[in-house]
């Protein structure tokens, strides 16, 4: 249990203190309002919809591919990770919701204006530990989420920043309802 409280504890400073972050980073070298980090003009309902169909989608591509025989010797399984945790539905919601705005705002707005797509997106593959030279089945999943990562990226031209929030909100949403779903079947 105490694990679980760090945990919801992490993800409300990654909401909170992630956009912080990213926005202080934008302002040293681009000098950015608010209302440009935040990208409010581009608060678009549709893309907003677009994008959690479109993070729904691969997670679900993403939950199948996870059953494959390899990730079965992996020792840290997100999956099992997740089971430990022991969420319920709403957590699973609010851990999404913080990682959706927190990471975004921080790596969209904050990070890639400076590193560019390609870079910024390897590197939040990297900082979650899914590129791992030791444990070459362990970056397999970080191969299956790095093209969704790219993706939400570079639909950031196009789409807008609240394309890729809704996209890794709903992704991560649903991997975690996957899981729990599980969790409790095993039960």
């Amino acid at each position: 249990m105490a694990f679980r409280r760090r945990l919801l504890l992490l993800s409300l400073i990654t909401l909170i203190i992630f956009p912080l972050l990213g926005y202080v980073i934008l302002t040293l070298f681009y000098k950015s309002s608010v209302e440009n980090f935040l990208a409010l003009e581009q608060i678009k309902l549709p893309n907003i919809i677009l994008g959690m169909q479109f993070g729904f989608y691969y997670a679900f591509i993403a939950y199948l591919l996870m059953q494959a025989e390899v990730f079965e010797k992996v020792s840290t399984r997100i999956d099992i990770l997740v089971r430990g945790l022991k969420l319920n539905f709403w957590e699973g919601l609010f851990l999404s919701l913080c990682a959706g705005l927190g990471e975004e705002l921080l790596l969209r707005s904050g990070i890639q204006p400076l590193l560019g797509p390609v870079i910024t997106s390897i590197f939040f593959i990297a900082l979650h530990g899914y590129l791992n030279p030791f444990n070459w089945r362990f970056s397999i999943y970080g191969l299956i989420a790095l093209p969704f990562i790219l993706l939400i990226s570079y639909s950031v031209g196009s789409f807008g920043l609240w394309f890729a929030i809704a996209a890794h909100f709903s992704y991560d949403a649903v991997l975690f309802t996957f899981m729990m779903y599980e969790n409790k079947q095993k039960q």
